[in-house]
This record gives structure tokens, C-alpha cells and sequence, in this order.
């Protein structure tokens, strides 16, 4: 896993193939994640180990698919502790995604800023 919040070979690989829909691309992105964060919150509130394996899985699957390593791989940790049925130390690790996908909303808008202009 990289130490960076977002790997800059995937987004220029991603902008080069969406082109001028590569800014529709982070949006629908953006709004995604935050419906998946709250799928996962839900999930940890109702006690749905199941549910929450879902969403994580497919929050990870969009942070790998958009070049977000450091996202996927706490995605992945969260998936793999609700397959387990562990969710006990569960919201730590929600906090953290949260945390982690701030940074990803974030420089995913400077780079939005920056095609815009």
C-alpha cells in the first residue's frame, strides 16, 4: 500500500481515457463515497456485520478504481473485520475511513479546481 492519500498515475490515466468527463467522473465519485460513508455508519449503528461488508467492499472497490490505495486498504481492513462478525473495533476504524476519505475529498477538489479553470 502507498503512503500516498492518492496515486497520480491512476487519475491522469483516468483523466486521459474520460477526458472532459473525467470532472463528472470525480463528482459522481464524491457523491458516491459519501452515500457509502453512510451505509457504513448505519450498518456500525444497526450492529449489520453483513450490510457493512457490503458497503465497504464497494467503497473499496471505488477508492482502488480511483486511485485512493491508502482509502481501499482501510476499506478492505473494515470489510474483512465485518465478514469476520468482529465489529467491535469497528469504529475506530469507521473514524479513520472517515478521516482518510477527508483527505481524498479534498485534494479530488483541488484537482477538480485546477481542470475547471
Amino acid at each position: 500500500m502507498s503512503d500516498s492519500p492518492l496515486d497520480h498515475a491512476v487519475l491522469s490515466a483516468l483523466h486521459e481515457v474520460m477526458e472532459e468527463e473525467f470532472v463528472v467522473l470525480l463528482d459522481t465519485f464524491l457523491a458516491d463515497s459519501q452515500e457509502r460513508l453512510r451505509q457504513i455508519r448505519q450498518a456500525l449503528a444497526d450492529g449489520d456485520s453483513q450490510a457493512m461488508r457490503l458497503a465497504a467492499h464497494s467503497f473499496k472497490g471505488s477508492c482502488s478504481n480511483m486511485g485512493a490505495p491508502l482509502l481501499a486498504g482501510l476499506c478492505k481492513q473494515l470489510e474483512d473485520l465485518a465478514q469476520r462478525g468482529q465489529l467491535a473495533s469497528a469504529p475506530a476504524l469507521v473514524e479513520q475511513i472517515e478521516a482518510a476519505f477527508l483527505v481524498v475529498h479534498d485534494l479530488l477538489q483541488d484537482e477538480r479546481r485546477g481542470l475547471t479553470r
